[in-house]
């Protein structure tokens, strides 16, 4: 069982991700996408998608990172944008997903933290979380610590598993925000 040889007490390592992690990705993602709901795809994309959906990311200059727990990926972060128009190039909308097994340990903390700081970074001003499910309490109470607001909730828009599902919208300003003009 993965993660059955690394102590609870490990502290995560965090690093830029590497194609060789995404045989450990995409089982990260494979297993939200069919037994959770903070994720609305209803099929788990393949290897060659995920590594598409990386080089996307990372062709832009955002930020992929894994957490890793011995020599074993134990979740991964990446900001995205957050709408394709010019108007929102300084906005991204953060992804975050931990193995199920190593859940709880502090994990999706450390991987926003870091994903915050590499935003700013990179000149984003804004970063969204689209949080799937309104009942993803983890989900809304990571946000919440790392000072994101909670912005509305569009009820129902998601079927999943024979019920209709919300998504949390949360915001929180980057480096400057909205303070001072774009550069």
């Amino acid at each position: 069982m993965p993660g059955a040889s690394v102590d609870r007490n490990t502290v995560p390592a965090l690093r830029a991700a590497a194609e060789s992690d995404f045989l450990a990705v995409t089982a990260i993602y494979e297993e939200h996408v069919r037994t959770g709901t903070a994720t609305f795809e209803i099929e788990p994309p393949d290897r060659a998608e995920m590594l598409r959906r990386w080089r996307d990311v990372t062709d832009r200059g955002l930020p992929y990172l894994v957490a890793t727990l011995g020599n074993e990926v134990a979740g991964y972060a990446y900001a995205g944008t957050y709408r394709p128009r010019p108007a929102y190039r300084y906005t991204v909308e953060d992804s975050i997903y931990i193995r199920r097994d190593c859940a709880g340990r502090g994990i999706g903390r450390r991987l926003l933290g870091a994903l915050l700081v590499d935003c700013e970074r990179c000149g984003a001003r804004q970063m969204i979380a689209v949080i799937g499910d309104s009942a993803n309490k983890a989900s809304i109470q990571l946000h919440a610590a790392a000072d994101f607001g909670h912005i509305g909730v569009l009820p129902d828009v998601g079927w999943k598993f024979g019920r209709w599902l919300d998504v949390v919208l949360m915001q929180r300003a980057l480096g400057a925000g909205a303070r001072l003009p774009a550069p």
